[in-house]
């Protein structure tokens, strides 16, 4: 009975969680109050808000079982794919493999490290030795000694360094109970980590949105620059031709005026800056993993702002297409943080 109390503990966790409420916290230290708030969350999941998470994050945890401690550490950073480095002691490797899926179906992009550690809690069984491993390491070293003579003692500590000299976490990997405690502590981790990722998410979405929204402001600008920029070419013709004191068909004039306008209009890169910042913001709005796409978004948006500046025919312009590379670069230093 108590197993399944904690399994929907485990459950209500998650629930708050992806409902972004931190009365999950009172819940877990109140399990009384499952049933009550059981509903309340299943109708939080169903109005979930999609949002980007950040693929940094840090989750530690501890529980006391069999008179170990144990400590999960999770610590995740970006990365292009999902790398995922479990640091367990060498008599728990069997557990890594079903730890590992569990991660794959919550996490998709960053690189994650696992750190199982095991501290006992009395003092008697605070170093077990293990023998039989320890000969083991003895004679292959005695055997090397044999082909090399000049190879001195071996060090103690370094012997002790061993993998599996210093049993620390013997019965362990025998005990159904500490085995299942492990699992269940690694799951109410990898809750902490992903909800730490959805909150820096929230702040990366925050910040990406005021950037979108300085570049929908730079574009109306530079709209309303361009709307009066043929009788500015005409104005600067008609001076130049005036300096060289010379006459000019009128109807040439506009021809020219004509060409270079075309050379310079811009309406095309900007209508393509307003549909990727639009379709960026619904990025931001989707659930799932989003790096990817908002980074090539980021780069179509550079590469317009590029375009937008070498067409540029006045000074302003010119300003405002430097403008907007910075805050595009900006825009895309955050999403190399996003999942």
């Amino acid at each position: 009975m108590k197993k399944r109390d904690d399994r929907r503990s485990l459950r209500l966790v998650q629930w708050m969680v992806q409902a972004k409420d931190d009365r999950y916290a009172i819940i877990r230290s109140t399990p009384q109050c499952l049933h009550e708030f059981e509903v309340e969350c299943r109708a939080h999941q169903t109005r979930q808000i999609p949002m980007i998470h950040s693929m940094t994050a840090f989750a530690r945890c501890q529980a006391e079982t069999d008179g170990l401690l144990l400590i999960w550490e999770l610590r995740s950073v970006n990365h292009r794919f999902l790398e995922v480095q479990f640091r367990l002691p060498d008599t728990l490797r069997a557990i890594e493999h079903p730890l590992r899926e569990i991660l794959r179906k919550q996490i998709k992009r960053g690189k994650v490290d696992c750190t199982l550690r095991l501290e006992a809690q009395s003092l008697e069984n605070n170093v077990t030795l293990n023998r039989p491993v320890l000969l083991q390491v003895l004679n292959a070293l005695e055997q090397i000694r044999q082909d090399a003579p000049e190879i001195g003692p071996p060090n103690p500590m370094e012997l002790l360094r061993w993998p599996g000299i210093l049993g620390d976490s013997a019965g362990v990997d025998d005990n159904e109970a500490a085995i299942s405690a492990i699992h269940d502590l690694f799951e109410t981790t990898l809750i902490e980590l992903i909800a730490h990722r959805q909150r820096e998410g929230v702040g990366l979405s925050e910040t990406i949105g005021k950037r979108l929204d300085e570049i929908d402001q730079i574009v109306q600008d530079v709209k309303l620059l361009v709307s009066s920029l043929g009788e500015q070419l005409l104005s600067k013709l008609k001076a130049r031709v005036a300096e060289l004191a010379t006459r000019l068909d009128a109807e040439r004039l506009e021809q020219e005026v004509v060409l270079l306008a075309q050379r310079a209009d811009v309406t095309e890169e900007l209508d393509r800056l307003i549909i990727h910042v639009a379709e960026a913001r619904n990025n931001l709005a989707s659930s799932g993993p989003q790096g990817r796409r908002l980074d090539f978004l980021a780069q179509e948006l550079n590469r317009e702002a590029n375009t937008l500046g070498s067409k540029s025919a006045v000074a302003e312009t010119s300003q405002k297409a430097v403008d907007l590379k910075v805050i595009i670069e900006q825009i895309r230093e955050q999403v190399q943080n996003v999942e």
